[in-house]
């Protein structure tokens, strides 16, 4: 298995680092197995975003995953898979860090930076 295909595979897990975070990071006094999304739906501050940034990451996933794909597919070099494969995660990774300290202009760059990744992974392949 290719770098880039661990990478998809750490791109689907990724939100629930930031639920988790939602859920757990105040030690999860309040936590509601039983209605779940409730609950989510009532936190603020931090745990707010850090729910928020976990549906993002959701969103961002099929297009990623496609991208890896397709660029396997149409035998773009294996290295610049993995590389952009890496900078997504890693950007990701920093967008999730950016939204939990509510510094929203720095998200907006991470998100732009991954999205630029799946853009290239899709432009290579063309």
């Amino acid at each position: 298995m290719t770098l880039a295909y661990w990478c998809v595979l750490v791109a689907a897990y990724l939100p629930i680092v930031w639920t988790g975070i939602a859920k757990f990071g105040a030690g999860g006094r309040d936590f509601d197995n039983a209605a779940p999304r409730v609950m989510l739906a009532k936190l603020d501050g931090w745990r707010q975003r850090a729910n928020w940034a976990q549906l993002n990451g959701f969103e961002a996933f099929p297009p990623f995953a496609a991208a890896v794909i397709i660029a396997h597919l149409t035998s773009v070099p294996q290295p610049r898979i993995d590389a952009l494969a890496l900078a997504f995660i890693a950007a990701r990774i920093v967008y999730g860090v950016f939204y939990l300290m509510n510094l929203a202009t720095l998200r907006s760059v991470a998100w732009m930076a991954a999205t630029g990744c799946v853009v290239a992974l899709f432009v290579s392949a063309a």
